[in-house]
């Protein structure tokens, strides 16, 4: 069977921050109280130029820089997001005209929640695999929405990562895939309503866990691997401590998931997620590693992965570290979060 896996990735994260803590004050919630029930103690903010396509773009350049690839030679490309700027016209032509791909190409934009950007990965794997495109580039990005006031703003962020799929200089080989799905609204955001509403305490349960904890034992079973076989893990991060408890139940241990936890300090970044938390492995990894990676999106399905290093992780070019992109930070007040998330109505934004 045709070998398929990782060839290149980019990841970007916009520098501004927000303090959990800043977001509390203005609802007068405890902050060190919220900041220790999520796990998450600040968030990454998209400035007022940047959105869904402007981190593909950046993450997609890096990949490409990252693995000296010609653009010319992407064949599909797919942006997975549940934040893209048009309703009606596709993020994925505007990624690839910035990149300057060939318009011999297939492209669209993708949307399942959280794990939109995963499912673009699958996508490129079916047509590599198939022979029908050299490489196929597959993004998961947000600038993801939550009410003021409401839980979700404490954790709701921006940031993305973009993978480049194909058959040779792999520096990574994808093993297998698998996929959990069932029909459960956890949440949703219907056309037209500017922010999301979220079903409480069916997130945990029988949303979340049920799809990451399935689509991982599942995919193990399958090639009749233990969690002792991994080097590392990443499961969907909707904040700190899911992951953890998800990792406790499958029998993983915190040195295995805590090179790609990355929520503490970015918050949740949706269908940028878990591409970035594979990032931040891959940035770490040495050759012959296995990482087990299982997406998660409301609706609600997740996506699980086994995926080995290869020789090439050694000679891998990464001009733009994801920690590096963590660390790159500027704190800001709620007021001017409020005026980059335009969450002040009435405002000339243009000013």
């Amino acid at each position: 069977m045709t070998t398929v896996g990782i060839v290149s990735y980019g990841a970007y994260i916009p520098r501004y921050r927000i303090r959990v803590g800043e977001i509390a004050r203005v609802w007068n919630d405890d902050g060190e109280k919220v900041s220790r029930g999520l796990g998450v103690y600040e968030k990454s903010v998209p400035a007022m130029d940047e959105d869904t396509v402007t981190i593909s773009v950046e993450a997609a350049r890096t990949a490409l820089e990252n693995a000296g690839i010609n653009p010319q030679d992407i064949g599909a490309v797919y942006v997975g997001s549940e934040s893209h700027p048009y309703a009606v016209k596709p993020s994925a032509t505007i990624v690839a005209e910035a990149i300057y791909a060939t318009p011999d190409l297939t492209a669209a934009d993708l949307e399942f929640a959280c794990k939109a950007g995963t499912a673009g990965i699958q996508m490129c794997m079916g047509l590599v695999k198939a022979g029908y495109i050299k490489y196929g580039l597959a993004i998961g990005a947000d600038t993801s929405q939550g009410k003021p006031g409401d839980a979700l703003e404490y954790t709701a962020s921006a940031g993305g990562a973009a993978y480049i799929i194909g058959r040779d200089k792999l520096i990574a080989e994808i093993k297998d895939t698998y996929s959990f799905t069932t029909d459960t609204p956890d949440f949703w955001r219907r056309e037209g309503q500017e922010y999301p509403e979220h079903g409480q305490r069916f997130t945990g349960e029988p949303a979340y866990f049920r799809h990451v904890v399935s689509a991982s034992k599942k995919i193990m079973e399958r090639n009749k691997l233990k969690p002792e076989d991994f080097d590392h893990v990443v499961f969907h991060q909707p904040n700190g401590k899911f992951p953890k408890i998800a990792a406790k139940k499958l029998g993983f241990s915190d040195d295995q998931l805590n090179t790609g936890l990355l929520t503490p300090l970015i918050g949740n970044t949706y269908s940028g997620s878990s591409p970035l938390g594979l990032a931040a492995v891959l940035d770490e990894a040495k050759a012959n590693q296995l990482i087990l990676l299982t997406s998660y999106g409301s609706g609600a399905g997740s996506d699980s992965f086994i995926i080995k290093t290869t020789k090439g992780i050694e000679k891998r070019k990464n001009v733009r570290p994801v920690r590096q992109l963590v660390n790159r930070k500027e704190y800001i007040d709620y007021a001017i979060y409020a005026k980059f998330k335009g969450k002040i109505k009435g405002v000339a934004l243009e000013r």
